[in-house]
């Protein structure tokens, strides 16, 4: 949740706290990029099925009447909104990008490669925040939608079957992802806080 790091501390891309932050507020690097991947999960198809009955009754379960004269969908505000998902995506694939420079940078130690459990921490949540993205109904749509017989482009059905196959477990990708990305930026705030001993295997 913390990367990439725009601002904070020396490390970060553009230096340390900005002066026009909002001095109410306590600041974290967090707040600046969760936006993006917040947007992705908050629009995501998946989630979508869960908070929609759950807050606007839209559609609502089996035999329960509409509490409206007739179906919105997403054709009104608020939920047209969700449209806007395809666009966190592209946003969301970058960030798949970023976090994986941090875990293979996080292999390089003062002595050389290594590998401790936080390198396999995040490697991990590389993988799980991956086949959470790349198994997006948007980005399926993107590579076979376009197509009307896509199996004459045989590299685009083999993306096309790649990324169906991690939309067909798309709902555990969401929650193992989710919370492995908090166990992630937990078990890095730990070992930072000299709490935890990121132990090294070899």
């Amino acid at each position: 949740m913390y990367s990439p790091e725009l601002f904070g501390s020396a490390q970060a891309w553009f230096g340390p706290k900005p002066s026009w932050f909002p001095a109410f507020l306590p600041f974290s690097a967090a707040f600046l990029i969760l936006w993006a991947p917040g947007g992705f999960r908050i629009t995501c198809y998946y989630y979508r099925g869960a908070y929609y009955k759950a807050w606007w009754m839209d559609p609502p379960n089996c035999a329960v009447g509409e509490p409206r004269k007739k179906y919105l969908g997403e054709r009104s505000f608020p939920l047209i909104i969700q449209n806007i998902h395809r666009y966190f995506m592209y946003i969301a694939v970058i960030f798949i990008f970023l976090l994986a420079k941090d875990a293979w940078d996080a292999m390089w130690w003062q002595d050389g490669f290594h590998v401790g459990v936080g390198t396999l921490v995040l490697t991990i949540n590389v993988i799980l925040l991956g086949s959470y993205t790349f198994g997006c109904h948007s980005l399926r749509h993107l590579i076979g939608g376009i197509s009307d017989t896509i199996s004459k482009s045989p590299v685009r059905k083999k993306a096309y079957d790649c990324v169906s196959c991690l939309n067909a477990r798309h709902m555990r990708f969401a929650w193992f992802s989710l919370f492995w990305v908090g166990f992630s930026d937990l078990y890095v705030r730990m070992c930072s806080m000299g709490i935890w001993t990121d132990w090294r295997l070899f």
